[in-house]
């Protein structure tokens, strides 16, 4: 994508470069007060998002049968669904945001990930009635609780000229100002045809209050949106990407970019909740969604760790997780949260007891040498999202063909 509008804002700190956020500001000047005021619906973000309009009488049907979720109920205004895109094995290409306009089938995925999406899609079009393309003029803004609703209502009110977007249906835009469309995100609920992996679990999910989204406006009119959201009420302010990825820590809310490695399945994330349907037709990937669900166990689970927050370090993202000396998982997401101190979230292993105590690796690089180096470690405390029992509530309570298994050895 490219560098958002919203980096030129006075105070504006720009991501690391190698970010998968780096073309939106990682913060505006006190990320902590931010954070606070983006969990209260009190502020918006860029968020680091590539977009790819999906057009023709068939782009619904034709997702449907590629991806892992039902597209072909899609509506105006209702705020969207969940999708991914699985290779053959099962693993996790593509996570993707998904509302339709009526006109448009608006595909939302990571920062980057636009043009391999929009070529991908392209190699599939075969005969069938539809247009790929990548969107760079179009951009994301993303808010929480009643922020969210405010900041759509600013990007109606904010008016946009038609040649910013030009592909957008003609009379949509100016209904509707700079708003494309909004997408609402469903976790931690779960969709219907999709199930959780908090079996056994006895206490609320941690993100049982998170209720995040986000509005497609012109990539022209997001300066003019954010200072419209910001002129209506005046305790409101702007968030950077620092913000946003410590209420989605804390919420367990996994993201492709930072949680799916290239050997992730669903299950292990506890995606089947919002981005999977169970009983939907053949797609690729299909067989190891059915077959880990009705016969397996994950081999890995997703969980927020609560981090020692004395030592003052963050582990880096890649960092090892141990069980006293045991290699037991890796760090896919850090970050310092306003209330909470220091969180992460990390795959571990399945099997490693949800009670026990682990620690996590912080490391540095040797300036002498360019290696990276452990210079320590801090404790870490589980808050699991995927049970290690390792079944859905979806699972059977027996594996299928379990009874004739048992009369032969009758």
């Amino acid at each position: 994508m490219r560098p958002s509008p919203l980096l030129s804002r006075p105070g504006a700190v720009a991501t690391a470069p190698g970010d998968p956020d780096e073309a939106v500001p990682a913060h505006l000047g006190d990320p902590g007060r931010e954070q606070a005021a983006l969990a209260e619906g009190r502020a918006a973000c860029a968020l680091a998002r590539d977009v790819v309009a999906v057009t023709g009488p068939d782009r619904l049907s034709w997702l449907t049968t590629l991806s892992s979720q039902v597209l072909t109920s899609l509506e105006p205004g209702d705020g969207g669904a969940e999708a991914l895109l699985l290779d053959a094995q099962g693993h996790i290409t593509h996570a993707l945001a998904a509302l339709d306009d009526g006109h448009a089938l608006w595909l939302v995925t990571e920062a980057g990930g636009g043009e391999d999406l929009t070529a991908f899609l392209d190699s599939m079009r075969f005969m069938l009635r539809v247009e790929i393309a990548e969107r760079p003029d179009i951009m994301v803004l993303g808010a929480l609780g009643e922020g969210l609703d405010a900041l759509a209502q600013a990007a109606r009110d904010t008016a946009s000229d038609a040649s910013e977007a030009p592909d957008v249906q003609a009379g949509t835009a100016e209904a509707q100002g700079s708003l494309i469309g909004l997408w609402r995100d469903p976790w931690p609920g779960v969709v219907e045809g999709g199930t959780s992996y908090d079996v056994g679990a006895d206490r609320p999910h941690p993100g049982e209050g998170y209720r995040a989204g986000f509005v497609l406006v012109p990539a022209q009119s997001v300066d003019a949106v954010a200072g419209t959201f910001l002129a209506a009420e005046p305790r409101r302010r702007l968030a950077g990407a620092l913000a946003w990825e410590a209420l989605r820590i804390e919420a367990g809310r996994p993201r492709r970019a930072r949680e799916a490695d290239a050997r992730a399945i669903p299950h292990e994330l506890d995606w089947l909740r919002t981005a999977v349907h169970l009983t939907k037709g053949c797609y690729p990937g299909q067989e190891t969604i059915a077959r880990t669900l009705n016969l397996g166990r994950p081999p890995r689970r997703l969980t927020v760790l609560q981090l020692d927050g004395l030592g003052g370090d963050l582990p880096r993202p890649g960092a090892s997780v141990r069980m006293g000396e045991r290699f037991v998982g890796t760090v896919t997401s850090v970050a310092r949260h306003h209330e909470l101190g220091p969180i992460a979230l990390a795959l571990l292993r399945r099997a490693v007891p949800a009670g026990e105590q682990l620690t996590v690796e912080i490391t540095e690089v040797d300036e002498a040498t360019g290696e990276t180096v452990v210079v320590g470690r801090v404790d870490a405390a589980q808050e699991p999202l995927v049970s290690p029992e390792g079944r859905a509530q979806a699972s059977p309570a027996e594996r299928p063909g379990a009874e004739l298994r048992k009369g032969l050895r009758l």
